[in-house]
């Protein structure tokens, strides 16, 4: 079976079995979306309400801007996989509970075991701190890490979420900026 379909079979299964408490308040599941075979997996936080309502993560307003610095660094959203640590929308886009996030968690690696990515990007300090909870944004962003997760040892880089930098604007040159050293990371660890 090919990669396309393994993921297909994944996302069905989980969304059958997946226990979040946020199926009840979501209007679906949004599963993660891109390239089986992309080097790039970029892990975002939860969907938001346009993703809520169309089932895919990162077509809004912080999608656009995600797609704008893909641009800048010549890169297109089918050379990447794109997903979120929590796969439901919480009310009010509050933040994701440590038990949702845990109820999503073996979707997720089952997610990044197939695809084995070179680089994975967090958006934001939720899905970084899920797998590295004792760094802060503020120190941690644009630097690469390494851990021992999905089953082996991983290259991760954390940046700001986008939705930080469409509110913050010192953030948005910041993002750019760190976003600019994807490339140059991806290039090394080949």
């Amino acid at each position: 079976m090919d990669k396309a379909n393994e993921l297909k079979n994944i996302h069905a299964k989980w969304l059958a079995e997946c226990t979040c408490e946020l199926r009840k308040t979501a209007t679906q599941g949004v599963t993660g979306d891109g390239n089986t075979n992309a080097q790039i997996v970029f892990i975002g936080e939860a969907p938001g309400a346009k993703e809520d309502k169309e089932g895919r993560p990162f077509i809004g307003s912080a999608g656009k801007f995600l797609a704008e610095m893909l641009e800048s660094v010549k890169m297109k959203r089918e050379d990447i996989y794109i997903t979120n640590i929590v796969k439901y929308r919480p009310p009010e886009n509050r933040d994701p509970t440590l038990k949702e996030i845990a109820d999503c968690a073996e979707w997720l690696a089952e997610e990044i075991k197939l695809i084995d990515p070179t680089l994975i990007v967090f958006l934001g300090r939720h899905s970084m701190n899920h797998f590295f909870p004792d760094e802060k944004i503020s120190e941690a962003h644009g630097v690469l890490l390494t851990g021992n997760h999905f089953g082996k040892a991983r290259n991760f880089l954390p940046l700001y979420h986008p939705a930080a930098a469409l509110y913050n604007g010192s953030l948005r040159e910041v993002l750019k900026k760190d976003f600019k050293k994807i490339s140059k990371i991806l290039k090394t660890l080949k």
